[in-house]
């Protein structure tokens, strides 16, 4: 069986060093022989999450077209910025819609059993890391088994070339294995 990646980043920049981070870490997953698919979350705005607005409007459509996406792929590449030492609000927002039910559904069917690696980038000297600690609560309390490789990648404003490749090689290496890591387990547990 193939396995079926998501490979997103929780930023909407159009330069995002997260984006251009998950982007490597992606490569990496094809090369290990995965669908992936890479989701840009600016393609997919969604509303600040309401409970009166699902109430009276229901789950908006970029809302099922995030949930339908994340339902047909059993593992996340996730790039996660830091802001002021935790996890971005476009992130949360898309996992709060995803993690509500549509009608006759088992709750949290978007994350139970799914698989991920995170990694981050950032300008400071930590790369986000804080971050990735709330992240990876977030999630793993939500049913997703979070691996425990993750990378951090510091001075990110310095780290990438033109081409949106990390100039250490031992770094672009190392990100580009998390793609592979998570195919490889995300094979072994759907085998």
């Amino acid at each position: 069986m193939t396995a079926k990646i998501l490979a997103f980043a929780g930023s909407a920049r159009k330069d995002s060093f997260n984006k251009k981070l998950v982007k490597i870490a992606a490569e990496g997953a094809k090369a290990a022989g995965a669908e992936v698919t890479y989701l840009d979350f600016r393609d997919l705005p969604l509303p600040l999450y309401d409970e009166d607005l699902e109430t009276a409007e229901g789950l908006p459509e970029n809302a099922l077209k995030l949930k339908a996406m994340m339902k047909a792929h059993q593992g996340f590449l996730i790039a996660c910025p830091e802001y002021n030492s935790s996890i971005t609000p476009l992130l949360k927002n898309a996992i709060d819609w995803a993690s509500r039910p549509e009608p006759g559904e088992p709750s949290l069917v978007c994350f139970k059993d799914k698989v991920a690696i995170l990694m981050g980038a950032s300008p400071g000297a930590l790369g986000g890391l804080r971050g990735l600690v709330h992240v990876r609560s977030i999630l793993g309390n939500i049913g997703v088994l979070v691996l425990p490789d993750q990378k951090a990648i510091g001075n990110a404003h310095q780290a990438f070339d033109e081409h949106g490749q990390l100039k250490d090689e031992l770094q672009q290496v190392a990100i580009a294995q998390l793609g592979n890591k998570l195919v490889t387990v995300t094979s072994l547990l759907n085998d």
